[in-house]
């Protein structure tokens, strides 16, 4: 099981991921891109990652804007280096920022 990371580690992994914050728990960022088509593209991207890592996001889309948020059920619900390794997956996969 993968062990929560410390505000301090939470911080540093923020620092290295554009436009990410850290509330109420979890990873969060909102990606808005131009069509529905390109968000569901980028969704379908990151569900290929997501299963390769056998850990999913909670997310919600709403025509062009997606918003992904990141926790570890198995760690209590908090962040942890799986959080953080695929959030930099995503920000890799986003070609809007």
């Amino acid at each position: 099981m993968s062990k929560p990371l410390n505000g301090t580690k939470i911080q540093a992994a923020l620092g290295r991921l554009p436009g990410w914050t850290f509330k109420r728990e979890a990873l969060a960022k909102t990606f808005t891109f131009e069509s529905f088509r390109e968000a569901m593209g980028f969704m379908v991207r990151v569900g290929f990652e997501a299963e390769a890592m056998d850990h999913h996001p909670e997310w919600s889309n709403v025509y062009n804007r997606v918003v992904v948020r990141l926790n570890t059920h198995a760690a209590g619900g908090k962040v942890t280096a799986k959080d953080v390794e695929l959030a930099r997956r995503i920000q890799k996969i986003s070609w809007v920022g």
